[in-house]
């Protein structure tokens, strides 16, 4: 397994208990790794590609929730599980592209 890179903890400034900056450094990185629609024929069938692009996805319901003051929680945490375990079967190989609706497959 990887060694985990280490860095120095960030302060931690703002009431929803996360580093300045976390749900805009997840939201960036989300954006990095969204397959977009010019690269979707090449990339759709990667399963790792696919993994990490709903992984980045889940970490961004994650944090955009915790940042957000005064709103229910829950529904965007579920939402993130809900990503991270669609993320996990593409990552174990139980996923498979399911072709593409404009083409019939």
């Amino acid at each position: 397994m990887p060694e985990p890179i280490a860095q120095a903890p960030r302060a931690v400034s703002n009431p929803s208990g996360w580093p300045e900056g976390s749900a805009e450094a997840a939201l960036a990185l989300h954006r990095l790794l969204t397959i977009q629609e010019r690269d979707w024929h090449a990339l759709k069938s990667q399963a790792d590609r696919r993994g990490a692009e709903q992984l980045a996805a889940a970490l961004v319901q994650l944090l955009s929730a915790q940042a957000a003051s005064g709103i229910d929680r829950e529904p965007s945490r579920r939402q993130a599980i809900e990503l991270a375990e669609h993320a996990l079967g593409w990552l174990r190989r139980e996923r498979k592209d399911p072709g593409c609706p404009s083409h019939g497959r």
